[in-house]
């Protein structure tokens, strides 16, 4: 018999290489058969929190399909799969009339839809017509930690977030094909749901509140550089793309550029330290502004908030003081200055494995002017994420040490062997630990007497920093009038700093200056992490327990010549009963025994009925 194949349909999807159809010609010019083959699926690993707890998961789900020669009445067909399917119903004809072989008419469609359509292809009306499964994946979260995570597209392939970073880890490409299925492996997050779930909580509350473009709240174990909580809203639901515009998508902890103001101030003054160009006893005059002469011997003036006389480095940050920062910064080289700020990771992508972050800018010494050096001493004419403040906040929190930030704790094999694991990475020994914990102090000044007083906790010292920067207009390219960024970085407690956290409000109407709007927030994110964490507070009372108690056992009354009061024993407890040989004991009901006939102290006589009535 002669044959020869006219027509295959390949389809990749989901890991699977599948040949939905090939059409055979017969010697005699007849359509013979339909074939297909298929390759192993992947499953796609799950993505879990710190905890285990499941962020994305993979799922099954139908897709309506075509093969479209065995569509013998297109018109009916199209009606009944719009209704079923919610779709435009001369749109499905006109595709019917333009295809020819194999077509999708809805991948992964809902339960409710495959139910529909089921039932008309049983009835044998739609003739042609097939549901095909597929992978899906599910964010049970919905807009949990959606900016982290990222999702999938219609064939299951990651697009953004970690779901594209780690594409390969949670989707290994097929090898070979003698096997049905290939699972992906796991990846754990260093991110702690409950957590999260917090931040996000008082993130959403912030922007209302505040009726802000953005906010940023995230939290990172100081010590390891883990992020324990990255909240970024607006947000979106990942189980639904369709619609969604750049700007939602956009993750903004790694991608938003904004002068941080006077947050920078801790990171200027710390690097004018290291360098020797001031001490502790350190002095300088503020009348209003800082002034100095340019080469062409000009006058350059930085305004500063007030003008707050002489000043020492602690003031500086407790007032949060331009010209003393400014000052400071003229106690030191250019070069010097640039290169201290640039391994601070200014500049530079921070590398945690999102895609889309950004350098920021930090201009080389060659391309400033005169009041270069000054105005990026006190946060400007320098961009930086929210990301990088993050990680250059941990030299402060190491005794001098940078350490890389985390996102992923590890990643472990379906059948659960460790494959890789992130700990601890230092990158750099910047500060002396004695610049660290001056720093500090003078930060836990600046909560206590200063501007970050709305950041104060009770029982624990938190060394924190409020920053209030404006933003450029793109339309003048001037400072806008009346969009500011506000801020405030805390790291706490200030003796043995466990956690950094970092606020940042994009844009708030009314009120914006960073100690009174963002310090609040970093107050409200620090009383959830506190008993959470089990950090203890100065004056509480700390009680160790095993975790293991000790139930005590039961005893049943013993039931000789009269009934015994039975009332509130368990079902279980009285199972001991219904060995008896001399009496006959029914028990009704579950929980405990409420009723009991006869009474507690009727005569025990051979062959009674003791009835126990349990609620």
């Amino acid at each position: 018999m002669r044959f020869k194949i006219i027509l295959a349909v390949l389809a990749i999807f989901s890991g699977v290489i599948l040949v939905r159809y090939a059409m055979i010609m017969l010697s005699g010019g007849e359509i013979g058969i339909l074939t297909q083959i298929a390759m192993p699926a992947v499953e796609r690993g799950p993505i879990l929190d710190r905890n285990g707890k499941i962020l994305a998961i993979q799922t099954k789900l139908d897709s309506v399909t075509a093969w479209i020669p065995y569509v013998t009445n297109p018109p009916e067909t199209a009606r009944l799969l719009a209704e079923a399917l919610d779709m435009n119903e001369q749109r499905l004809l006109e595709r019917f009339q333009a295809n020819q072989g194999f077509l999708y008419i809805k991948r992964k469609i809902s339960p409710t839809e495959r139910t529909r359509v089921q039932h008309h292809i049983t009835e044998g009306k739609l003739e042609g017509i097939s549901l095909e499964p597929e992978f899906g994946r599910n964010y049970p979260g919905r807009t949990l930690a959606s900016h982290l995570i990222g999702y999938v597209g219609i064939d299951n392939i990651g697009l953004d977030g970690l779901e594209y970073t780690f594409n390969q880890e949670l989707s290994p490409p097929v090898v070979g094909g003698d096997m049905d299925l290939v699972l992906g492996n796991q990846v754990f997050l260093s991110v702690d749901l409950s957590i999260q779930y917090a931040l996000e909580n008082i993130a959403a509350e912030t922007l209302k509140s505040n009726n802000a473009n953005s906010i940023m709240i995230l939290v990172m174990e100081a010590q390891t550089g883990e992020m324990l909580g990255y909240a970024s809203l607006p947000n979106y639901d990942p189980n639904i793309i369709s619609g969604l515009t750049p700007d939602i998508i956009k993750n903004k902890p790694i991608s938003l550029l904004y002068e941080p103001g006077s947050v920078f101030k801790v990171f200027s003054l710390a690097t004018a330290l290291e360098l020797g160009g001031i001490s502790p006893d350190s002095t300088f005059y503020c009348d209003g502004y800082y002034e100095t002469t340019g080469n062409d011997g000009r006058k350059i003036r930085i305004n500063c908030l007030g003008r707050h006389g002489t000043v020492s480095i602690e003031e500086i940050l407790n007032l949060s003081c331009n010209a003393g920062a400014a000052y400071a910064s003229d106690t030191v080289g250019a070069e010097e200055f640039h290169y201290m700020l640039r391994h601070f990771g200014f500049g530079e992508q921070t590398s945690i494995p999102l895609n889309g972050e950004e350098e920021g800018m930090l201009r080389e010494p060659r391309f400033w002017s005169a009041r270069s050096k000054p105005t990026i001493a006190i946060g400007q004419e320098i961009s930086v994420t929210a990301m990088q403040i993050m990680k250059a906040a941990t030299a402060l929190a190491n005794e001098g040490i940078i350490l890389e930030p985390h996102i992923v704790k590890k990643i472990v094999s379906p059948d659960g062997k460790l494959v890789k694991e992130y700990t601890r990475e230092p990158v750099k020994q910047l500060l002396s630990p004695a610049t660290a914990r001056t720093i500090l102090n003078y930060m836990a000044s600046a909560t206590e007497t200063g501007t970050g007083r709305k950041a104060a906790l009770e029982g624990i010292r938190i060394s924190t920093k409020t920053g209030t920067a404006q933003t450029i207009d793109p339309e003048t390219g001037k400072y806008s009038e009346t969009a500011f960024v506000a801020s405030c970085l805390a790291l706490f407690p200030t003796e043995d700093p466990q956690i950094i956290a970092y606020v940042v409000i994009e844009s708030p109407r009314g009120e914006y200056y960073g100690g009174r709007i963002a310090a609040p927030v970093v107050n409200e994110v620090a009383n959830f992490i506190v008993p959470y964490l089990g950090i203890s507070r100065a004056g509480e009372r700390v009680v160790e327990h095993s975790g293991r108690i000790t139930i005590p056992q039961i005893s049943l009354p013993e039931m000789k010549s009269r009934v015994p009061d039975f009332a509130g024993y368990s079902k279980r407890s009285l199972l001991p009963l219904l060995k008896r040989q001399d009496v006959r004991v029914l028990i009704n009901g579950s929980g405990w025994v409420w009723r009991q006939d006869p009474p507690p102290g009727a005569a025990v006589k051979e062959g009674m009925t003791l009835t126990l009535e349990l609620r």
